[in-house]
């Protein structure tokens, strides 16, 4: 029963976003239970956990703080991640732990780990952990809650920003990850928002539940936050967590938004013809700008055998492979398919059955009829669908397909062979 067990809450968010100060509020003001906290910091030095036991009575020395330097949770230290809240939920000392993320951290692939515990993570040996410890990963406690605070006074910088962080050698979009941190929680901590004018607050909040409909959203100063809010509320589902980003949920039950009192829209693009790679990488070059958030596959005319996923967040754009296409399998391949999933024939259309292309775009005043307009301008016309396909100028990435991949999820993302856009360079 997960009652028994420790509740664990995750804080991510931008550097900056006031994630510290957060946990320092939620320490001060919380009497009813004792609280242990791990902190992540990218640096050799520990900064946020030092002030974390500056401004509070948590101790390193009695184990109540745990921090994990020089490397970020969400990929490098995930194994130093399971061992650590071991460490912190083994005796059961504590009522609840709160895990505050490093400023560049991917909250997915944190949840990940607390969920399936040595399944997402490679960088530690089961069975040396189990003989160090003599227990086995998470059974001491749970994922409970998902938070993501959000800077309200850098928001709008931070979505038209094209800075690039470093992750220790991975370089990530600012703008793309603030997106991820937003998608991927179950409470939204609008941070703050004494320095932000209202219409403009509004309209943050009102994008932020456009890009994750399930999440509460809170609005704060100083990080002050009830800590019923964030501590042991039964919010997190991991299933209900990866399936409710705004685009998935658009994809899933496609239809047209009527407009909002602060202009955030949303609406599905479809089309049974491909693009045309030329014209469609140089619409990317001039990608409208009050489009948010844009998410899909594409069919791109030349390249028959599996969609081409796109990714939109903020001055962000990257394109990846997606799943083979179903029409290009052999025919006893594209059967045995079929059967054990029959709703994709419903879907079918000769001459070329399961290809075409479904995007997702959010944002902020979009002329939803002009931006299809243009979409519908990158789509082959009739003498073009007669035309040698292969003799069009196509400047998309050569991607390396792993081996072993799904080849009926035609929504499903490869993220590690992801290429940012710069159609033009």
């Amino acid at each position: 029963m997960q009652d028994s067990t420790t509740p664990i809450t995750v804080l991510s968010g931008m550097l900056g976003a006031g994630k510290t100060t957060t946990v320092n509020h939620l320490l001060s003001t919380e009497s009813q239970r004792d609280i242990g906290v791990l902190v992540n910091d990218m640096g050799e030095v520990n900064v946020d956990a030092d002030l974390v036991a500056e401004s509070s009575d948590i101790s390193d020395e009695d184990e109540e703080l745990i921090e994990l330097s020089n490397g970020c949770i969400c990929c490098e230290l995930r194994g130093d991640l399971l061992e650590a809240v071991d460490r912190l939920t083994a005796d059961r000392e504590f009522d609840a732990l709160v895990v505050e993320s490093t400023g560049v951290a991917e909250p997915l692939p944190v949840a990940q780990t607390l969920t399936l515990g040595f399944e997402g993570a490679d960088d530690i040996d089961p069975t040396e952990f189990y003989e160090e410890t003599g227990m086995e990963p998470l059974e001491g406690c749970h994922l409970d809650t998902t938070v993501t605070v959000v800077d309200a006074h850098q928001f709008s910088d931070a979505m038209e920003s094209d800075a690039v962080l470093d992750d220790d050698g991975t370089d990530k979009h600012l703008g793309d990850l603030l997106v991820e941190q937003i998608e991927f929680c179950d409470v939204l901590v609008l941070n703050k928002c004494d320095l932000v004018d209202e219409e403009e607050l509004d309209e943050i909040e009102s994008l932020l539940e456009t890009l994750q409909p399930r999440a509460e959203i809170v609005q704060t100063t100083h990080g002050e936050v009830d800590p019923e809010l964030l501590v042991d509320t039964g919010r997190f589902d991991f299933e209900a967590a990866s399936q409710s980003a705004g685009w998935m949920q658009e994809l899933q039950q496609p239809h047209e938004s009527a407009e909002e009192e602060h202009g955030v829209t949303s609406f599905v693009f479809q089309s049974d013809r491909p693009f045309h790679p030329e014209r469609f990488a140089d619409y990317l070059d001039e990608f409208p700008d009050n489009v948010v958030r844009s998410k899909g596959h594409v069919w791109l005319a030349g390249r028959e055998e599996r969609a081409i996923e796109l990714h939109v967040a903020g001055q962000s754009i990257r394109v990846a492979p997606g799943a083979q296409w179903i029409a290009s399998l052999p025919p006893e391949e594209r059967e045995e398919v079929f059967e054990e999933y029959p709703g994709l024939e419903q879907e079918w259309e000769e001459p070329y059955g399961d290809r075409h292309t479904r995007l997702v775009l959010i944002g902020t005043e979009m002329d939803h009829d002009e931006i299809r307009d243009q979409l519908e301008e990158c789509v082959l016309d009739d003498e073009e669908m007669d035309a040698d396909w292969s003799a069009f100028e196509d400047r998309f990435p050569e991607f390396e397909i792993p081996e072993q991949e799904d080849e009926t999820d035609s929504d499903s993302e490869t993220e590690d062979e992801s290429a940012e856009i710069g159609i033009a360079d």
